[in-house]
């Protein structure tokens, strides 16, 4: 319990040397260290008025707005279980949101920052929760995107995600570019905090508001997926505006194409390019990336361990969750979680390939979606690209490819000149059999991750 205090105490300590500098901008207005601290001050006493217990389970819905910061980080402090929802989520998820984690307490923030508080009758809490109750610990429950199927609910202890390093260097402006429920979202937010620095909100993540956004605010770190900077150099977003404040882009949630990475380090040689790596179970990962131009990446950092069985990514650390609300542990006896993904090793680096669920199986060649994905990309006209598995009943599965072009093309020519294309960079069972042309718009949801089929 001693612990937890402490790095809640060294997170709000760090705030509070911090008085004069600003925390946060929201809606082009500025808001000052003072000004959190004593927001999240005058939240606490508020959530002790209201009767909000220790252990509580609350549902926070909102954005990275200043009401909604600040109240996260006073259910912190009054040890609440957090269940942060995007405001923009559809009414159907909120509601298995609300029927796993089954919150007693429900605080909306809306678009203007108004707060709106109720309290609903709950179900007996999980035995976990029970737990973190028992030490007075705050906690996260995190959802992850649950594509197919219900999705998976993540418990946290708030206090390990709490423990975020000093970056050592002077404070710089940061995009929030991940969702509110999204732990991407809550890592940027931490670590922006705890290093003094100005976390910068945007309510509109396309490619022309971020960017607008880092010109205006002269943003320094830029986090997002691959799938946002592919749309950004697709696009040109980048000429329109002027991004020469920016330091460092770092990239996650989802593999980075070695077509797109290239561009981007072309573009931008001066801008440090970096790898992040996590999952909701884990939190997110220290790994440093060999170069900008590079894919491969070393893990990094105390108390987190790797290694690598059958090809597949295991982690062991301190920031692993403490379980699923709706599902059987994934951990083996010895604390090993199984990642899913499916990676190659270069001595003491490691290559991020995909899901291990996502490999295609080509007449038993093992076809990784994104290598395929990345060639594709380099061709003109290509907006973006899926490749996904078909069932066949000579090869088991076939490689399929769904595109969006960026321009009217004529649909024949442009088939045979991609498999051409493919046939010189590829093997030969990686040459996609099955082209389609999604009229669609781009694929990818609104999270900026790229969408796939289910399995075949």
């Amino acid at each position: 319990m001693r612990k937890y205090f402490t790095l809640l105490e060294s997170l709000l300590s760090g705030i509070a040397d911090n008085r004069e500098r600003i925390a946060i901008v929201w809606k082009d207005r500025r808001y000052t260290y003072e000004w959190l601290l004593q927001r999240i001050a005058l939240w606490h006493d508020d959530l002790v008025s209201r009767g909000v217990q220790p252990g509580a389970i609350v549902a926070l819905e909102g954005d990275f707005s200043p009401n909604a910061v600040a109240l996260l980080l006073a259910l912190a402090k009054r040890a609440a279980i957090t269940v942060p929802v995007s405001r923009s989520l559809p009414v159907a998820r909120k509601d298995v949101y609300s029927a796993v984690a089954g919150p007693e307490w429900v605080f909306r923030v809306d678009a203007d920052d108004d707060v709106a508080a109720a309290w609903q009758p709950a179900a007996a809490p999980h035995a976990l929760c029970e737990q973190l109750k028992e030490r007075q610990h705050p906690g996260l429950i995190i959802f992850s995107s649950g594509t197919t199927g219900t999705p998976k609910a993540v418990l946290h202890d708030l206090s390990r995600l709490l423990a975020v390093p000093k970056a050592g260097r002077e404070p710089a402006a940061m995009l929030s570019f991940y969702l509110f429920d999204h732990i991407g979202g809550i890592d940027t937010l931490l670590k922006t905090l705890a290093n003094g620095w100005t976390v910068v909100t945007v309510q509109d993540r396309s490619p022309d508001a971020v960017c607008a956004a880092i010109e205006r605010h002269r943003i320094e770190v830029l986090p997002v997926s691959p799938t946002f900077l592919n749309l950004m150099l697709l696009g040109r977003t980048y000429e329109d505006y002027d991004l020469s404040s920016l330091r460092t882009i770092t990239y996650g949630t989802e593999p980075m194409p070695e077509s797109t990475l290239a561009r981007l380090h072309a573009l931008f040689p001066e801008i440090k390019l970096r790898q992040t790596y996590g999952l909701s179970e884990l939190g997110a990962l220290k790994v440093r990336s060999k170069s900008s131009g590079s894919l491969w990446v070393r893990p990094e950092g105390a108390g987190v361990e790797f290694r690598v069985l059958d090809g597949i990514l295991h982690t062991r650390s301190a920031s692993s969750m403490l379980g699923y609300l709706n599902a059987p542990s994934p951990f083996t006896e010895d604390g090993w979680f199984d990642t899913g993904d499916a990676v190659e090793v270069d001595g003491e680096y490691l290559k991020i390939l995909g899901r291990k669920s996502e490999t295609i199986n080509v007449g038993g060649q093992k076809v990784h979606p994104i290598e395929v994905e990345s060639v594709i990309q380099e061709l003109a006209h290509v907006a973006s690209v899926t490749v996904f598995a078909e069932k066949n009943p000579i090869m088991g599965q076939i490689l399929c490819a769904r595109l969006s072009l960026s321009s009217q093309q004529n649909v024949k020519e442009f088939t045979q000149r991609l498999r051409q294309y493919c046939r010189e960079k590829l093997q030969a069972y990686k040459v996609p059999v099955k082209i389609e042309f999604h009229e669609g718009g781009l694929q990818y949801s609104e999270r900026f991750k790229k969408l796939r089929p289910a399995r075949a």
